[in-house]
């Protein structure tokens, strides 16, 4: 359990698992599922057999860099707030018309075979490399996703009473190697923030920050958010506004 999951930067260093932090980064292969990932991005697909290419995910139609780094933040086209996958899911429904049940079939996959959501994720999150973390904070509903996501973060649900403090409530907590930062304090959150979506060595395989959310929710037993869905926007509008002015060191490698 746990976001870090070796997290590089501040964690890192004073990890004893620094030293296989830096060897594995050195060999993973994150490039290839970039490489996927533009090609996603250029396929045509669904009813209306275009691309991605035109999808807005915040700079302006079809453009990517900066992209990742300004999510989540609030889009008056669906008027809400959305993370990049939440917004993926939204510009495959609507501008290749697909159907959200066509499109969610498969949205993690596996050391065999990553999902379409998992490749489009590091190819477009590379995109923000070097560039500052500056999710949106200034509308009204950007401010009421970082509330719920912050109430989100404290909530104690579920037969084990877990809430997310459970594991990120205190400083000095790990799970065998891996850091458990207290993720309400910008000085943790950077480092973890900076460093999603991210190739996993422990499974051979790429994973985003809403497959991270809902590994989270399952290991405190608690029932899974829906993909795309508020929960996982507001928890992650939270941790990435705790984040913001982080520089963008991803797609990283995990434990």
């Amino acid at each position: 359990m746990g976001l870090a999951l070796g997290a590089s930067g501040l964690l890192a260093q004073k990890s004893p698992y620094a030293d296989y932090q830096r060897m594995t980064a050195e060999n993973a292969p994150v490039e290839l599922y970039e490489i996927q990932g533009e090609e996603a991005w250029k396929k045509r697909a669904g009813p209306k057999n275009v691309s991605l290419e035109q999808c807005d995910l915040g700079q302006g139609p079809g453009v990517l860099k900066g992209a990742y780094a300004g999510l989540p933040r609030y889009f008056a086209d669906a008027d809400r707030v959305m993370d990049l996958e939440a917004r993926l899911l939204h510009c495959m429904t609507t501008l290749q018309g697909r159907s959200r049940e066509e499109a969610t079939k498969r949205v993690f996959g596996n050391a065999d075979l990553a999902s379409e959501m998992e490749v489009l994720s590091a190819y477009i999150a590379r995109q923000s490399n070097g560039m500052p973390l500056k999710p949106g904070t200034s509308h009204p509903k950007e401010k009421a996703a970082y509330a719920l996501g912050q109430k989100l973060f404290y909530h104690r649900a579920g037969p084990w009473d877990f809430s997310c403090t459970s594991c990120h409530g205190e400083e000095g907590k790990r799970i065998r190697m891996s850091e458990l930062p207290p993720l309400a304090k910008p000085e943790y959150a950077r480092p973890v923030m900076a460093t999603w979506p991210a190739y996993r060595v422990s499974t051979s395989s790429f994973v985003t920050l809403q497959w991270r959310m809902n590994d989270c929710y399952r290991q405190m037993r608690m029932p899974e958010p829906n993909f795309g869905s508020e929960v996982p926007a507001a928890l992650l509008t939270f941790l990435t506004v705790n984040a913001a002015g982080e520089t963008y060191r991803g797609p990283a490698i995990k434990r």
